[in-house]
């Protein structure tokens, strides 16, 4: 009776450390999404730098695309946004912002200062979209496909290598496949 009493304690800790040992090792900007698999949330929202006009995923039916959320007061976006500008001279995905919780003023003034990766961006001020789209923090980003469905989200930083290993493979599939 003696020996179970501390037994149980023992076996519950050692489970525990499995447990954290597996959690240690996942990366967190691979967080699985419930929107993978499914078409994106609907949206029509003005556009940051023409308030007059709206942009809604609807008009992206019939193409691939990204979807980029950033804002002005974003650090990781600032160094996400040179990898992103890259992306955008090559021509091979069409890149669109969500510009989230930001003022407007400052959304234009970052995109005049590091340069403009979007075709555009839409303007997302009190980040209902946001949470439609399960955003975590910014920077993320989504791959959508002809369909409207999405296809792959990051949270984080778009670096050169997720670029090379999981975007162009994707898009280029996507493309491919009707």
């Amino acid at each position: 009776m003696l020996r179970a009493r501390f037994l149980i304690p023992l076996v519950v800790f050692a489970v525990m450390v499995v447990f954290l040992g597996v959690g240690l090792k996942l990366d967190p900007r691979e967080v699985p999404s419930p929107l993978i698999d499914k078409p994106a949330p609907p949206f029509t929202l003005a556009q940051l730098h023409a308030p007059e006009k709206t942009f809604s995923q609807k008009d992206m039916l019939g193409k691939v695309w990204m979807l980029n959320v950033w804002a002005s007061w974003c650090v990781a976006c600032r160094e996400e946004h040179p990898h992103l500008v890259a992306l955008s001279r090559t021509g091979v995905v069409p890149i669109y912002g969500l510009n989230y919780k930001d003022e407007r003023a400052d959304g234009i003034a970052w995109l005049a200062r590091f340069g403009n990766p979007y075709q555009l961006s839409a303007y997302d001020r009190d980040g209902r979209i946001g949470i439609d789209y399960g955003v975590y923090g910014v920077p993320e980003t989504y791959v959508i496909d002809k369909a409207g469905v999405i296809r792959y989200k990051r949270i984080g930083i778009v670096d050169p290598e997720i670029i090379r290993d999981k975007i162009l493979p994707l898009v280029k599939e996507l493309n491919r496949n009707g």
